[in-house]
């Protein structure tokens, strides 16, 4: 079968056209029916006059319309950014301009959020999705659309998706990811850990990032159906999963926890759930050990957006031993661990950079061809991760190489928060660190010299940062210094802040 996006679903749907493909907030589809769909949303851009190559982007929570489009985009070898809703217009605004789309798919409860960001963008359509009526832009589109394209040749290596995650120079990077990557990227994770054939998946992660992407390529791969969850609760998580029979779903760390603060969780029939997959951040041993007792298995995934999602798995087959692992490379990808100097291979045991090579390496950064050769070399992407590969391989994170902070399953990049911290005009200089936090795992934290004579106080600061950024990724506390510390050559030694604030006295 072919490895384009556009050939996947018609596959499924000509093999199994009557099994249940999406299940929304007023909808479900068979696979036939969601095949229609697509073909309806690609021949409505084709009609538009969009050709393959060209960009569309879409800012909505996890819905059957979002897959529609990505797979109908797909079909007319259009391009799809999607975008993160939890971001400010400036920010989104940067992104559209970056990709250049000039069509928007937006749930209507962004609608403010557009508003705010139309005039500083390009767009020609804006179509609005309403989950819960339907009667919208994107059902208008589908209904007006003939479902007719013209002939081509669907190329699995042009890029299918851009997933935007922030850099180490503060701006945005646009991850390109192929039809190859995607399918490779399901292929590899159904074959690891035994994704269920014609099972029931609960897609609770948001869509704009990989892990909730991911598994709706792989539930078609495997003919499963996708029951879309558009905002978090651990209530109704815990109801759907009882309600519609769910077999497995993917959450990280911090949403499992709040799970297990329900009440009524032991009254509950979850005797189809197989299991959770976990990760972004580290997975507590004492955590799945809890969700053992429930008779619920934890497996722990390690990945990236670069390479479309897993990089490796553990899973209690494995060993508790290995626990403290993020487990085995996937089925058909390349794990190595090398000198972040010399890039020569590290032996098992000694600590170096994590790479990952195989077909799920992404295409490179969308315009960004400096930052593109500095990650992927001799086809590894260079994750930028310590770690190690023990004598039996398992993989072992030690600490990132980056300064990336992970808070909540969400990644913060602390260039990004400096850069707008240091436009205030009493600011004379920022860092911001990571400092563990018991509830979200990590949370940022500004370090910051004021000019002299300021009054500057820490409120001022953290509503300046959330004012230009979305909140998650906002500082959540300010230590005022006199000055920063630097060594010999300038270079801010971040590690002795993050030492200070280790030794500091909580709050």
């Amino acid at each position: 079968m072919s490895q384009h996006l556009g050939d996947l679903l018609a596959s499924r749907a000509a093999l199994t056209p009557d099994h249940v493909a999406a299940i929304g907030d007023q909808q479900r589809y068979c696979f036939r029916e969601l095949d229609t769909r697509v073909s309806q949303w690609a021949g409505y851009l084709h009609q538009q006059g969009l050709k393959p190559g060209d960009r569309i982007a879409i800012l909505c929570k996890n819905s059957e319309q979002v897959a529609t489009a990505l797979f109908g985009a797909s079909r007319a070898g259009v391009v799809v950014a999607l975008l993160n809703w939890r971001l400010q217009p400036q920010e989104l605004a940067y992104i559209l301009n970056d990709c250049g789309a000039d069509t928007l798919v937006y749930d209507r409860e962004f609608a403010d959020t557009v508003t705010a960001l139309a005039p500083q963008v390009g767009l020609s359509r804006q179509l609005v999705v309403d989950r819960q009526r339907g009667d919208d832009d994107f059902e208008q589109a589908l209904a007006s659309a003939c479902g007719e394209l013209p002939g081509h040749d669907p190329d699995p290596d042009q890029v299918a998706v851009l997933m935007y995650t922030s850099g180490t120079t503060g701006r945005p990077k646009g991850v390109m990811l192929t039809h190859r990557n995607l399918y490779a990227a399901a292929e590899n994770c159904c074959f690891t850990i035994g994704w269920p054939f014609q099972a029931r998946y609960l897609t609770v992660t948001p869509m704009f990032h990989i892990a909730g992407l991911m598994p709706v390529f792989a539930n078609v791969l495997t003919g499963s159906a996708t029951v879309y969850l558009a905002d978090f609760h651990p209530v109704t998580v815990w109801e759907i999963l009882e309600q519609e029979r769910i077999t497995h779903f993917l959450a990280v760390p911090q949403m499992l926890e709040m799970m297990l603060q329900a009440p009524g969780i032991g009254e509950r029939d979850l005797s189809s759930l197989r299991f959770a997959v976990s990760g972004a951040s580290a997975v507590p041993a004492a955590l799945i050990a809890r969700y053992t007792e429930l008779g619920i298995s934890i497996y722990q995934v390690y990945g990236a957006t670069e390479v479309a999602g897993s990089a490796s798995f553990w899973m209690p087959a494995m060993g508790m031993d290995v626990v403290a692992s993020v487990g085995r490379g996937v089925m058909a990808g390349g794990l190595k661990i090398v000198d972040p100097d010399t890039g020569a291979a590290r032996p098992a045991g000694q600590v170096g950079e994590i790479c990952f090579g195989g077909p799920q390496v992404f295409a490179g950064y969308w315009n960004n061809p400096d930052a593109s050769r500095a990650a992927i070399v001799d086809g590894y992407y260079h994750t930028g991760d310590l770690g190690y590969l023990d004598d039996r391989g398992f993989l072992y994170v030690v600490d990132r190489l980056k300064d990336m902070i992970i808070s909540g399953g969400e990644n913060i990049y602390p260039a990004e928060l400096e850069a707008v911290l240091i436009q205030h005009p009493e600011i004379v200089e920022v860092a911001v660190v990571g400092r563990a936090d018991e509830r979200w795992g990590e949370v940022p934290v500004a370090f910051v010299v004021r000019l002299p004579g300021s009054q500057l106080d820490e409120a001022a600061v953290i509503e300046h940062c959330r004012s230009q950024l979305a909140a998650f990724k906002s500082v959540k506390a300010v230590v005022f210094a006199d000055a920063l510390p630097r060594n010999a050559s300038s270079k801010l030694l971040k590690h002795q802040l993050k030492a200070r604030l280790e030794t500091a006295e909580p709050a």
